[in-house]
């Protein structure tokens, strides 16, 4: 008996059950979703946060925008490239690449980003993204996909310009990098590992980074705006949506430390880079070395800013314009040099052939020279190969 009547509670409370399941389920205009805790009609939830400060909303928005309108001007770029293979072992003779046979080449696939500059299709990127390509394909933000030719590039400072088929594109607005204070904020956009149209804000860390065994001129913008492997020639952006950089390296071994090349820096090479497909400089026929401490201080000097001469190129610019060896220079028309690679930024900048007021330190005295920069194309080789130096 008590066995039938266990049986009969137990079905008797599952069908409670049931029906208080099924009454849970029902819908009326005055019940709630069980799994939503909403009070709008529209079934969203409240947000837990009600109030939050107008600077960050204005910060968030300021984003937005920025990606918006500027990510259609940004370029995926993807390049096939042949490249040889080197020896395992140099000394053994040509017949072991008979022997294990062809290929002695691979095909090297890469990704990178660009940003078009004009609305007919000239795109800049790295020079290192499209170095050795046998075929460059450009990816718009609307996912239609170009063949593109390279117009030119500048292995000196990693810039290239290349060109598509193209009208009425989007173009990028290039800002004045000059202006740039650190802690501002950076916002880069690009091709990292594949992932199209990424976007990373952080800030500028740092300006003017130099020595840093990247490119031979270097004036680098440092920043914490994540940056990886695709990011390269993609652009680094301000608030306002104008590029003040060319994202081109990164830390390997950090975090948070990328690199780009300012816009004031670029401009001119792109420039060059548009109108003839090369970037002519100017040359000073000198071999210039930092200042130790030594010799700041039997020349009297309370610093080690400035440029030593080492030697100079017979007949060259420095030579004309009375410069000697041993001689420190301080300034290059109105700027306080730094170091050497301070002065190879001013001379890549400095017009060919136009006069350039040169501030000297020789044997104690000050003196100012004129010294008319020639062109790099003619220029002769210095005889030293002493290490430590180096030529401009």
């Amino acid at each position: 008996m008590m066995n039938h009547f266990s049986l009969f509670l137990r079905s008797m409370l599952a069908g409670t059950a049931v029906l208080v399941l099924l009454a849970g389920c029902s819908s009326s205009s005055s019940d709630e979703p069980l799994l939503f805790n909403s009070k709008r009609p529209t079934g969203e939830a409240d947000a837990p946060v009600k109030e939050v400060p107008a600077d960050i909303l204005a910060a968030q928005r300021a984003f937005t925008a920025v990606s918006k309108t500027v990510t259609p001007s940004v370029v995926n770029i993807s390049t096939l490239g042949r490249r040889k293979l080197v020896r395992p072992a140099p000394d053994f003779p040509p017949f072991f690449d008979e022997f294990f046979g062809e290929p002695r080449v691979r095909r090297d696939k890469s990704l990178g980003s660009g940003f078009i500059i004009s609305r007919d299709g000239f795109i800049v990127t790295n020079e290192h993204v499209v170095r050795d390509a046998e075929s460059i394909q450009v990816k718009l933000s609307n996912d239609t996909v170009y063949q593109a030719r390279v117009v030119g590039g500048d292995p000196k400072t990693d810039i290239a310009v290349i060109k598509i088929a193209a009208t009425d594109l989007p173009a990028a607005v290039l800002g004045d990098s000059d202006r740039l204070e650190v802690g501002q904020w950076a916002i880069a956009i690009g091709n990292p590992f594949g992932l199209e149209r990424s976007m990373t804000v952080g800030v500028i860390s740092a300006t003017g980074r130099s020595n840093m065994g990247i490119e031979t001129i270097e004036n680098f913008i440092q920043t914490d705006a994540s940056i990886n492997p695709g990011n390269s020639g993609g652009p680094l952006l301000n608030i306002h949506g104008e590029v003040i950089g060319i994202n081109t390296a990164i830390v390997a071994a950090g975090q948070g430390i990328g690199f780009a090349i300012p816009t004031s820096m670029a401009k001119p090479i792109i420039t060059q880079l548009v109108e003839k497909g090369s970037v002519t400089r100017a040359w000073l026929g000198v071999g210039i070395q930092p200042v130790s401490e030594e010799q700041a201080h039997s020349l009297g000097l309370k610093t080690t800013q400035g440029v030593l001469i080492s030697e100079l190129a017979p007949g060259g610019p420095a030579e004309r314009a009375g410069i000697q060896p041993g001689d420190l220079l301080v300034e290059f028309g109105g700027t306080l040099l730094k170091d050497p690679a301070h002065l190879q930024r001013l001379v890549a900048d400095a017009r060919i052939g136009t006069p350039v007021p040169v501030k000297l330190v020789r044997g104690g005295r000050s003196l100012t020279v004129t010294l008319v920069p020639g062109n790099a194309e003619s220029a002769q080789p210095l005889h030293s190969s002493r290490q430590g130096r180096t030529r401009r």
